[in-house]
């Protein structure tokens, strides 16, 4: 199964060094033979992704964006034979939204075309290789516009959470009406750097962590013994992040989210349970 890590944080100055406090308690690379890396964050207006590269070893600070950004989503997969990375790496972008899911679904060819007709013509141009994970993003995206919030830099955390676990329960549904009674893993995260939404259903865990601020930072070189006057001090003191990530090296500090829950935070860093619908 791929593997999936974002995090939201309260200062985008600071993320790099929110993902260098990680080391050592999330697994980046579960498959050593995934081929698909891609990471995703946020500089001003713009969007950004990029693909790490398959043949070397893969950091934290491998994903820490060049740039300031409140979030940051990375996902790693191992793609079949024959699938381009250049269009089926996640996590998948449109406009301001960030997309992932742990995958894939078994099965799921006769259900894409039933449920890409419920997605409207423009959205469906966005599907530009033959994952599932692609047409679940599509979904999600037809629930926020019919809500008209695609775009809504106020939109709630709540509604993201709502909008995410309702697209979960869609394909659940497809599968139900298909004859399937063994329900796929549906993890999925998204994101547009200003709330962050994830669900699981499935066996397959996933967990959340938050990170609380601290005067110290191996990675900007703030120790005790820097003056409390240096205003990095304060800064790193400030700094809150939530983490949400499926493969943890121990559970210890992390709480795995319930089955059938979906998390939602917002700018003021709180999480909040949306239980199953």
């Amino acid at each position: 199964m791929s593997a999936i890590l974002a995090a939201l944080s309260s200062d985008p100055n600071l993320l790099r060094c929110e993902l260098h406090r990680l080391a050592g308690q999330v697994v980046l690379r579960p498959d050593a033979r995934a081929n698909a890396l891609g990471v995703g964050s946020y500089a001003q207006e713009e969007v950004l992704l990029r693909r790490l590269a398959p043949d070397r070893d893969l950091t934290l600070d491998d994903l820490g964006p060049p740039h300031e950004s409140e979030a940051v989503l990375f996902h790693a997969n191992r793609l079949p034979l024959g699938l381009s990375p250049e269009d089926n790496t996640q996590p998948f972008r449109a406009r301001h939204w960030l997309f992932a899911h742990q995958g894939p679904l078994p099965d799921f060819e006769p259900l894409r075309a039933p449920l890409l007709s419920r997605v409207p013509e423009h959205l469906q141009r966005l599907v530009r290789g033959p994952t599932d994970s692609e047409v679940l993003f599509a979904l999600f995206l037809t629930r926020l516009r019919e809500l008209g919030r695609t775009d809504d830099p106020r939109l709630e955390p709540s509604v993201a959470g709502r909008v995410l676990r309702d697209t979960v329960r869609e394909v659940e549904a497809a599968f139900v009406q298909a004859g399937q009674r063994r329900m796929p893993p549906l993890n999925m995260v998204a994101t547009n750097g200003a709330v962050l939404a994830a669900t699981r259903r499935g066996e397959a865990p996933l967990y959340y962590t938050r990170l609380e601020g601290s005067a110290e930072c191996a990675h900007c070189g703030v120790t005790p013994a820097t003056p409390e006057t240096h205003p990095e001090v304060g800064a790193h003191r400030r700094r809150r992040t939530v983490v949400v990530a499926s493969h943890v090296t121990r559970t210890q500090g992390w709480v795995e989210l319930p089955q059938g829950t979906t998390l939602t935070v917002g700018a003021d860093l709180q999480v909040q349970h949306l239980p199953p619908a």
